[in-house]
């Protein structure tokens, strides 16, 4: 038969606990001044106590109760009609400053025979170790009686107290405690970081290691640290194409993303991740996929008005709950905080798309110690999102190099399924912005690099550079016919030529749009270089594609 567990009442910490806490149970609160224990005891004492489960609240040399309760009563979880009533709040310091244990003993228990309460919080307990200038042993034996009364009167007790890590081996209360949570307070460049620690917990599978809590007017909020992943939608095909939103990039993407992918898009500054990030979300709550916006750069305000120049009406998705817009800019976050916020919104509107922009915004944001494991905790949220089936976008600012290709600045490229590579290259004189597939599992994607534009109303991809040869380099060759080897060909029919080799096949259609030339012209050069044997026309699904049966210069047969 498993152990009957109580509601904590605070948000996250059953989670920590492995379901909640066991009834019954004798527990300590520990950690340094300012670190939160009191209220953690006051939030689980108001969050439990009711008039068949009554609480009695023991002070000991301490915070008067009055002061305590001056404080409190600001917190969200204070309820003013239980005091008195269901909760009793009752001072120890005669019997503590009286350095009498048999006394000290004989006051909680008449208390508790009185009351018959659910619950026992004493606070703070460490004042009587410190008080009592008695023997170890004495002491040692108050607190194995005290302990016994505890769990004879079936009673969930609390001891709540200021210890060192030093007192963890040679103190008689950590042995006979039935659960230990140490509360830490640490201060890391200017912020302050709160972290509790489940260090023992009997009969439970609680989550290890070190949690991050924020003391809010509404108490006490844990953030597990956890990879739990989010629950998948119901119905959705596995493993479908959703659309990236881009003209020409689906293609390049082998149809579209997968469900349930991350895609890093990374780039230089003004090539168009933020612009692509806003296309990915709004063509996805148009296909039926709402979404979700991490911003920790640009402001919401500003995000929405360049989507609406764009032609994407965010305010009116967010208004029908089928856009969430998240903004995070402080600097002392933990990510398991925005991991919290990000699985909330997902959850509420049944997201299907999450963009986080950026990685770059999103480190920054982090407190000093969160920096540390910033890929792990990266790890960990991608992780958590994407296994519930939800496909996530995430920007990442990178410098310029024309020696050597860089990702990220952060070495986390390899937790992406996929990666788009933004950069510049000058061609023809002029800077132009150029795209490439770097890397997507479990598809086939376009290995060409391809010029791109942005426009008023995002990105648009334009035709693979294939007539040049060291992009990269920011400053490619152009690789061009021999005239002397095409006899017989108009500089239109030579333009037309070179535009399909460049492509690889093309429609009619899209040699029009590449070209500019009007749709007669371009019907009588293509039909020409089909009789000269230039071109061959090949009818697919009722489209007529053209294909090249020559070689730009230099290249052989066997390429």
């Amino acid at each position: 038969m498993g152990l009957k567990l109580l509601s904590t009442g605070i948000p996250g910490l059953d989670k920590v606990f492995g379901g909640g806490l066991p009834e019954y149970s004798f527990n300590l609160i520990a950690g340094p001044p300012g670190a939160g224990k009191t209220t953690l005891a006051h939030q689980l004492t108001f969050a439990n106590a009711s008039a068949e489960r009554p609480a009695i609240y023991f002070t000991v040399l301490g915070e008067p109760s009055l002061k305590m309760l001056r404080y409190q009563q600001q917190m969200g979880f204070f309820d003013p009609e239980k005091v008195g009533t269901v909760i009793r709040f009752i001072d120890l310091s005669p019997e503590v400053l009286a350095e009498d244990l048999d006394a000290l003993l004989d006051s909680i228990v008449q208390h508790v025979q009185q009351t018959n309460p659910a619950i026992v919080v004493v606070d703070s307990f460490r004042t009587v170790t410190r008080a009592y200038a008695g023997g170890d042993v004495e002491l040692q034996g108050f607190l194995q009686r005290l302990a016994l009364h505890l769990t004879s009167w079936q009673v969930t007790s609390f001891l709540v107290g200021e210890y060192s890590d030093g007192e963890l081996s040679n103190n008689a209360v950590f042995t006979i405690a039935d659960g230990i949570c140490w509360l830490t307070q640490n201060r890391e460049r200017n912020s302050i970081v709160r972290k509790i620690e489940v260090m023992k917990m009997r009969g439970q599978a609680t989550i290890p290691g070190l949690h991050t809590f924020r003391i809010s007017e509404q108490g006490i909020h844990v953030f597990p640290r956890t990879m739990s992943r989010l629950p998948s939608a119901e119905g959705l095909p596995e493993r479908c194409r959703v659309t990236m939103g881009v003209p020409g990039l689906d293609e390049m993407l082998g149809g579209g993303l997968l469900t349930g992918d991350a895609t890093l898009v990374a780039g230089p500054s003004g090539t168009g991740k933020t612009a692509m990030s806003i296309q990915f979300t709004g063509e996805g709550v148009r296909h039926g996929e709402p979404g979700v916006l991490a911003l920790f750069e640009e402001h919401p305000e500003e995000f929405v008005t360049r989507a609406a120049e764009m032609g994407f009406d965010f305010e009116a998705m967010m208004q029908q709950d089928r856009l969430r817009v998240l903004y995070f800019r402080p600097l002392d976050l933990s990510a398991d905080e925005i991991l919290h916020e990000v699985q909330q919104a997902v959850a509420q509107i049944g997201a299907r798309r999450l963009v986080i922009d950026s990685l770059n915004g999103l480190e920054l944001a982090l407190s000093a110690s969160s920096r540390e494991d910033f890929r792990e905790s990266l790890y960990r949220m991608v992780g958590a999102v994407t296994g519930g089936g939800v496909s996530v976008l995430l920007t990442v600012e990178v410098t310029e190099s024309f020696d050597r290709i860089n990702f990220s600045p952060h070495t986390v490229s390899f937790m992406a399924h996929n990666i788009i590579f933004l950069r510049y290259a000058e061609i023809d004189g002029q800077l132009r912005k150029v795209l490439t597939v770097a890397k997507m599992r479990r598809s086939q994607h376009s290995p060409y690099l391809h010029a791109y534009e942005i426009s008023s109303k995002g990105l648009r991809v334009a035709e693979p550079l294939t007539g040049y040869s060291g992009i990269l380099t920011g400053v490619p060759t152009q690789r061009r016919l021999d005239p002397a080897g095409l006899p017989g060909l108009t500089g239109r029919e030579r333009a037309v030529l070179d535009r399909v080799l460049a492509l690889g096949e093309a429609t009619a259609e899209r040699l029009t749009e590449a070209l500019g030339v009007d749709p007669p012209a371009l019907s009588r050069a293509l039909a020409r270089l089909v009789d000269l044997n230039y071109l061959i026309a090949v009818d697919e699904d009722g489209r007529v594609l053209y294909r090249s049966v020559v070689r730009p210069l230099g290249q052989t047969e066997s390429e």
